[in-house]
């Protein structure tokens, strides 16, 4: 018999792939405590084994926004807010007509702004329900920007809105097509940001007036004008109709180039042809705009029977002035109106919106160019015997050429759709324009360019101050009285040296149209800022000096 057999004696070691190259060798007794899993990963930030928890440890927080109010802050025990090194100035803005006191403050950076005044109060008291009011606010801007306000006035009413209903740390952008607006309360919570598209634009200074009265209510702090009220109050404006019916519109066109046409030398026959030829460019332009056809060509329809009216006195040899006929049908499409509001915006610092509105204007003329160019190409192969030379021949009427501008003004301001109210004043300061410039350029001998200018300063002088009166836009005031001053003589005669091969003749006359349409936007931008830097300007004695739109000088 076998006795037992040694277990040790028979038994094989294990495979060095039976167990871990971790696994404590055989002899060595196991370590006390729970053996840590090394299959699940830890963060290297995790509190160590055996390390005790801080006593006053707090919950970890979820991850949140990089706008939302760290959990150290305390409005209590905030430090004070940042001062700047020449001090927080202090600014009174509350006699001042909301016009002047928006863009002062626009013209500050967020930190320098005064504290808001006293905000629209609210059923439920509750403050002002946010994206309501940045609704509210791009409605309002639309139909300014719409209406051809410039950029700078838009931006004022939109801030004046947000400041009433207590929304006083917002940043309104206008650009031609695109209004914007950015609301952030503190520095620590998140901002809102809302924005609207301009679609379609028109020509109704009533509306505008309406809507800068609503704007006005808003602003002071003696009309509780709510959220609703304002609502209403809107769309009421949008809905109504036009001071002016469509026939009236079109004689208004009509007697523009009438009234034109005697301005440069005409009679009774000139007036009567020229208004029958802006008649039918009118009636063509609305039938061209029925059929969806773009603006451009609407104004190559619009020049041509004025032009061609012209040309056909020509050929029959009458008695009368060909070119006084083209040039007040031309008073009657100049956009002026798009052109000064370009020229303003650029000189204020929007650079964008003024590129735009500045390139609108360059396809009106061309339109306009165009349209004429033809039928003077055609008249010239027909052997109408057009004298360029007729722009030398000044024929000085002072009596009936002061009362053609104011006719030409009030034309001007039936066609944009002026308050009846507007009329009167408009057509006075038409007519001191053109006071002005007859007395500087046939009188005094001075340039045209600078007589021109100087008149349409003057114009903008006289736009602004009624406008503070009645606190209300400028443009009703100053858009149709500019109308006498129009390049409209220098303009023809220019195309008239092009369609007959004179090149030369024609780009100088052309050059010196362009030359007065700048004279005239920078003169009634000119007037307005004169009559903010003598005028009393809100702040300015308490925050130093006026800050300008640019706020850099390039060095």
């Amino acid at each position: 018999m076998h006795g037992p057999a040694d277990p040790g004696a028979d038994a094989k070691p294990d495979s060095d792939e039976a167990h871990s190259a971790f696994t404590p060798p055989s002899g060595i007794a196991p370590l006390s405590g729970p053996v840590e899993d090394d299959s699940q990963t830890t963060s290297e930030f995790a509190v160590p084994a055996g390390v005790p928890e801080p006593v006053d440890a707090e919950p970890a927080e979820p991850e949140g926004s990089a706008f939302s109010t760290p959990r150290t802050y305390r409005a209590r025990s905030a430090p004070p807010a940042f001062t700047p090194p020449s001090g927080v100035p202090l600014v009174r803005l509350d006699e001042a007509p909301w016009q002047d006191r928006m863009r002062t403050m626009l013209r500050m950076p967020v930190t320098e702004r005064p504290a808001p005044e006293a905000v629209q109060r609210h059923e439920d008291d509750s403050g002002p329900a946010v994206p309501r009011v940045l609704d509210l606010t791009l409605r309002i801007g639309e139909l300014l920007l719409a209406g051809g306000e410039g950029a700078e006035d838009v931006e004022a009413a939109m801030f004046a809105v947000c400041r009433a209903y207590g929304l006083d740390r917002c940043e309104p952008n206008v650009t031609f097509t695109l209004l914007s607006i950015s609301h952030q309360p503190s520095l620590v919570d998140d901002p809102v940001t809302a924005s609207r598209t301009v679609r379609r634009r028109g020509t109704d200074y009533t509306r505008l007036a309406a809507v800068y009265r609503l704007v006005d209510d808003i602003s002071d702090p003696e009309h509780a004008v709510s959220l609703e009220e304002a609502y209403r109050r809107l769309a009421e404006i949008r809905r109504n109709r036009h001071p002016y019916p469509g026939w009236v519109l079109t004689a208004a066109s009509g007697v523009l180039a009438g009234a034109a046409s005697v301005l440069v030398g005409g009679d009774l026959v000139v007036f009567v042809a020229a208004a029958l030829g802006a008649v039918l460019g009118d009636r063509l332009a609305w039938l061209c705009a029925g059929r969806g056809l773009p603006e451009f060509y609407q104004f190559i329809v619009a020049a041509t029977p004025p032009a061609a009216i012209g040309v056909a006195l020509t050929l029959a040899h009458a008695e009368v002035r060909a070119s006084a006929v083209i040039t007040g049908g031309l008073f009657a499409l100049l956009p002026g109106r798009a052109l000064v509001a370009g020229v303003q915006d650029g000189l204020t610092g929007f650079y964008i919106t003024a590129a735009a509105r500045l390139l609108e204007v360059m396809y009106f003329f061309v339109g306009i160019v165009t349209g004429v160019l033809l039928v003077l190409y055609f008249g010239v192969q027909l052997g109408a015997e057009l004298n360029p030379d007729a722009a030398l021949l000044v024929i000085e009427r002072p009596g009936w050429q002061i009362a053609a501008s104011m006719t030409l003004t009030l034309a001007f301001a039936v066609l944009l759709q002026q308050e009846r109210s507007t009329v009167l004043l408009v057509t006075l300061n038409g007519g001191v324009a053109w006071v002005v410039y007859g007395a500087l350029h046939y009188a005094g001998g001075i340039s045209p360019v600078a007589s021109t200018a100087v008149a349409a300063g003057l114009v903008g002088l006289f736009g602004q101050l009624l406008s503070r009166y009645r606190f209300a836009s400028a443009l009703p005031y100053v858009t149709a009285a500019i109308g006498p001053l129009l390049p409209g003589s220098a303009t023809y005669f220019g195309l008239l040296g092009i369609a007959q091969n004179e090149l030369d003749a024609g780009l100088v006359s052309l050059t010196k149209a362009a030359a007065l349409a700048i004279a005239i936007a920078i003169g009634v931008n000119l007037g307005a800022e004169v009559s903010r830097l003598f005028l009393r300007v809100p702040g300015a004695a308490s925050a130093g000096r006026r800050r300008a739109a640019k706020r850099t000088r390039g060095f």
